[in-house]
């Protein structure tokens, strides 16, 4: 179902979200949950991270990384792009399969990636997960899904990013990630990790590119969305991902996804 300027679409592998996008929105410092893998189909997109100021034209392979804090904005009036969105469990499985248990804990190196075979390689992919396939396509599918992360992943070579995390910052990120609904306080983070709260808010800051507050709103708005898109009322999301009110939820929502909650979930359900 299409709207506004973005298609979701049912995937036919578990963990793997589909979405087409065209935009002039400008998104601000987000996250994602998921992996992603795209190509920018028209226009040109420039995007500020952790990993430096990078632009993509028509053409070309975008990738992201779980919790990459990142904006995006078009150069230009418009872009548009094709995305798969993927959940880390699926990624790690197939790095498993394509480094024989060896990068199960990779990222992907590059945010942007000027291969016009790749390119082909996720055109080739994405109507065979998204469409009508026949069960003998199957076999091409996974091949091409396969033959996509192995080549995403040759573009270099990259730990997790929780090599470069100290262990006390990671146990207050795990504090947030096990429950973002819950009314964390800098002082019970902080003594988590056994440090002052201002050592701990610039160390935190630091590691993750977000402070304590913004990383945890963009925990909650990520479970809101999972809970919309299973079918959950807008309300009672905002209730059980952490939010004081359904409107807090959808200004953070739109901000920063380019989309109102109801919206979303007319797309999805």
């Amino acid at each position: 179902m299409k709207t506004g300027q973005f298609r979701m679409f049912s995937s036919r592998v578990a963990g793997i979200r589909a979405v087409k996008a065209e935009t002039g929105y400008s998104f601000p410092k987000h996250t994602h949950d998921q992996f992603g893998i795209g190509i920018i189909e028209s226009g040109a997109h420039a995007s500020l991270s952790g990993r430096g100021l990078v632009r993509a034209e028509a053409g070309d392979v975008i990738c992201f990384n779980p919790n990459e804090v990142h904006d995006g904005m078009p150069i230009g009036e418009s872009r548009a792009w094709t995305m798969l969105h993927f959940d880390p469990p699926v990624i790690g499985a197939l790095l498993n399969d394509i480094g024989e248990g060896r990068i199960g804990g990779a990222e992907f190196p590059s945010p942007v990636i000027r291969d016009s075979q790749m390119a082909a390689c996720f055109r080739a992919l994405f109507p065979l997960l998204v469409g009508n396939s026949e069960p003998q396509d199957a076999l091409l599918q996974d091949g091409l899904l396969l033959s996509l992360v192995a080549a995403v992943m040759g573009e270099g070579a990259q730990t997790s990013r929780d090599i470069a995390i100290p262990a006390a910052i990671r146990r207050a990120r795990d504090l947030i990630e096990e429950d973002p609904s819950a009314p964390l306080t800098l002082a019970e983070l902080a003594d988590a990790c056994g440090l002052s709260h201002f050592q701990f808010l610039r160390a935190f800051t630091r590691a993750t590119g977000l402070t304590p507050h913004a990383y945890l709103l963009q925990r909650r708005i990520h479970e809101a969305r999972r809970l919309i898109a299973s079918g959950t009322s807008l309300a009672e999301a905002a209730f059980a991902s952490g939010f004081a009110d359904q409107s807090h939820m959808t200004r953070l929502f739109v901000r920063n996804f380019g989309i109102s909650p109801g919206a979303y979930a007319a797309a999805v359900c």
